[in-house]
């Protein structure tokens, strides 16, 4: 299936070494190589695509509308990392996505308390974009 290329655009090394790539839907298609698999934050349904995604109803600037259902989605979406070419995506690439991300690196090891840090370090420094975003990413282990 392959990977990422790690300099790619969007493209973030979680701290396994692992790859995943962020991306805002505004910004045009996704570039080659396509994902094998997407995770799409989106208020309404994402387009149809030619890889397996999973859709997380997330309206923007909000938090996801089934909290424990996205939580299976970013513990599948880190497995998959593993053999394939995982992406986050919202409409613009930043809150939503990098909310997502952060608790990917949660997932992956990183403190709760470092996790928004992580993101706005290592994909966009302007990543996770309100107050209640990153005490999502803060609360996310402790609502499961």
């Amino acid at each position: 299936m392959g990977h990422w290329e790690k300099d790619a655009p969007g493209v973030m090394e979680l701290p396994s070494g692992r790859l995943v790539r962020g991306r805002g839907l505004r910004h045009g298609s996704a570039a080659e190589p396509f994902p094998t698999y997407g995770v799409y934050l989106l208020g309404k349904e994402p387009p149809d695509v030619p890889w397996e995604t999973r859709w997380v109803k997330w309206p923007d600037f909000r938090l996801p509308a089934d909290p424990a259902y996205a939580l299976t989605i970013f513990r599948e979406a880190l497995e998959h990392t593993a053999t394939g070419r995982v992406e986050f995506a919202c409409v613009g690439g930043r809150g939503r996505t990098g909310t997502a991300l952060a608790c990917l690196t949660l997932l992956d090891g990183v403190p709760a308390d470092q996790a928004v840090d992580y993101v706005r370090k290592h994909y966009d420094k302007r990543a996770v974009e309100t107050p209640w975003q990153r005490r999502y990413v803060l609360n996310l282990l402790t609502r499961s």
